[in-house]
């Protein structure tokens, strides 16, 4: 898979070289480059030189905030989105990012992911692309604001990098996990089994694998119920 993020802050993105994400790049698993946004804005619409590099402007209608110009990410995604490859535009205003999502990206050739700043990136540019040909998902993290696409853009990469075949040392690890099954994951413990006065929960402790099945499906069912009983069917939340 081929990663490229355009954003006015690459420094952000040095730690693609931390982890497992650094060594599946040593791996050639993971492939990504990182672009300045304002290598494309050396000249202004008219073709006049830009010494301020300019990328945004102030909003039609008014309002507070500038806004990310068309002319010059178009120049940039022009050069940087190859033929199959998905444009997300990381946006308070988009589909949330779900395990399910991150699963269906991972499969993807090219992720190309556009960092909005200020009050994000001319609507026309996402408009453009749909329109070309291009899978455009503008996406969102939570119900909340960040100050631009960096941080989400960067969470988004991890959760999806990890399912490609051969990233994890461990397969099983993607298996078990939040929200690989619909259902947040279960608690985990480690030795001491007695710390501070808490103790590893017995039935963790007997080896009988059909008995710890069984305990760690309740768990996050429990957990599920008490901290996202979105994620449950309405069957499920009346199971007692």
């Amino acid at each position: 898979m081929r990663v490229d993020v355009v954003t006015i802050f690459p420094e952000f993105f040095q730690v693609l070289d931390v982890s497992l994400l650094g060594k599946a790049r040593q791996a050639e698993l993971v492939e990504t480059h990182v672009h300045q946004l304002r290598d494309w804005a050396a000249f202004k619409a008219d073709g006049t030189p830009d010494a301020h590099r300019t990328v945004d402007d102030a909003p039609f209608g008014g309002g507070a905030g500038m806004v990310m110009k068309p002319d010059v990410w178009g120049k940039a995604l022009d050069e940087v989105l190859q033929p199959g490859g998905v444009l997300v535009i990381p946006s308070p205003a988009g589909v949330p990012f779900t395990q399910a999502l991150a699963a269906d990206l991972s499969t993807e050739p090219q992720l190309v992911f556009a960092c909005g700043r200020y009050e994000g990136i001319d609507a026309r540019v996402a408009e453009h692309y749909a329109s070309v040909g291009y899978r455009v998902l503008e996406v969102s993290l939570g119900d909340y604001v960040l100050n631009g696409g960096e941080v989400a853009a960067f969470a988004m990469i991890e959760a999806v990098t990890r399912l490609i075949p051969g990233f994890m040392g461990n397969a099983e690890s993607i298996v078990e996990e939040s929200h690989s099954d619909g259902l947040l994951e279960y608690p985990s413990y480690t030795r001491p089994a007695s710390w501070r006065g808490h103790d590893v929960p017995p039935v963790l402790l007997s080896g009988h694998h059909g008995k710890v099945a069984q305990w760690r499906r309740e768990q996050q069912l429990a957990r599920t119920r008490e901290r996202r009983p979105d994620l449950l069917a309405a069957d499920e939340q009346d199971t007692p």
